[in-house]
C-alpha cells in the first residue's frame, strides 16, 4: 500500500520527466510589459478560448493591464455577458472529449504547473504528423491530443530525426525542423506572439504577483528598519548589564 501511494504521488513528476527530453528555450517574458500582456490576452481570446478557459480569472481583471471596461467588453469578453464573469470556454467538457479524446484542460494555472519555458517551447514546436488523429504532433509533448491552434500564424513544419556519431563512435540522436509551408507571420513575429501569449498565461496564473512582490519589498525594507531600531533599543536597555 505504501508503495502504491508513493507511485501515485510521483506520477506527475514522472510524467513531466517523460516530456523533458526536448531542450526548453528560455521564455523572454516580462510581467511589467502591459503592451505584451494586452497582446497576449488578445491572442488567447482569439485562438485559445474556443477550447481552453481560465475559469479562475474574471474578465474585469484585464483592467489591470490598462484596458477599460468598454474595451474588454467590446473586444475580449466573447464568452460572457458581464465583464465580471469568469473567462470560461465556450466548449463543454463532453464535446472536447468527443473531439480530442480528452477534455481540454483549464489554463488558469497552467504556467504555474508547467513553467513559462515549457509553454514557450511547447507552443513553438508543433509539427505535421500523419500518424496522429489531428495530423499534428509536438516535440515537447509527444502524441499530444491538441492540434496546432496557431498554425495559420506559424505555418507548417516537419520534424526530422538526425543521427550522427561523435569522435569515439557513439551515436548522437538529434532533431531538426524543416519548413513545409509559410504562415502569416515571420518566425520572429511568431516567437513574439507566443511570448506575449505565455506572458499573459503567467499573469493569469497569479494576477496579483507583481503587486505582491512590490509589497514584499516594502515589507522587507520596513522590517529592516525596525530591526535596526530594535537592536539599538536593546543595546540601550542592556548597556549597564554588559
Amino acid at each position: 500500500m505504501k508503495r502504491l501511494i508513493l507511485l501515485l504521488s510521483l506520477a506527475p513528476a514522472l510524467a513531466l520527466a517523460a516530456e523533458a527530453g526536448f531542450r526548453l528555450d528560455r521564455a523572454p517574458i516580462d510581467p511589467r510589459d502591459l503592451a505584451s500582456l494586452q497582446a497576449g490576452a488578445r491572442t488567447f481570446v482569439n485562438y485559445c478560448l474556443g477550447c481552453h478557459g481560465t475559469q479562475y480569472m474574471r474578465y474585469n481583471r484585464l483592467a489591470d493591464l490598462g484596458l477599460s471596461e468598454a474595451q474588454i467588453k467590446d473586444n475580449l469578453a466573447f464568452t460572457a455577458d458581464k465583464v465580471g464573469d469568469p473567462m470560461r470556454t465556450a466548449m463543454g467538457g463532453k464535446e472536447g472529449k468527443d473531439w480530442f479524446g480528452v477534455a481540454p484542460p483549464d489554463l488558469s494555472v497552467i504556467a504555474r504547473v508547467r513553467g513559462a519555458d515549457w509553454l514557450y517551447t511547447y507552443l513553438r514546436t508543433f509539427y505535421r504528423d500523419p500518424n496522429t488523429a489531428s495530423g499534428w504532433n509536438n516535440a515537447v509533448f509527444p502524441n499530444v491530443a491538441m492540434p496546432h491552434a496557431l498554425w495559420t500564424l506559424q505555418g507548417e513544419k516537419a520534424l526530422e530525426v538526425t543521427r550522427t556519431k561523435d569522435a569515439s563512435g557513439h551515436e548522437i540522436v538529434g532533431s531538426k525542423f524543416t519548413r513545409i509551408s509559410e504562415g502569416s507571420q515571420t518566425p520572429v513575429q511568431f516567437d513574439a506572439t507566443v511570448r506575449d501569449l505565455v506572458n499573459f498565461l503567467v499573469y493569469a496564473g497569479e494576477p496579483a504577483a507583481t503587486s505582491r512582490k512590490r509589497i514584499g519589498i516594502v515589507v522587507l525594507f520596513v522590517l529592516g528598519v525596525l530591526f535596526v531600531l530594535a537592536y539599538a533599543l536593546k543595546k540601550e536597555y542592556w548597556k549597564d548589564v554588559h
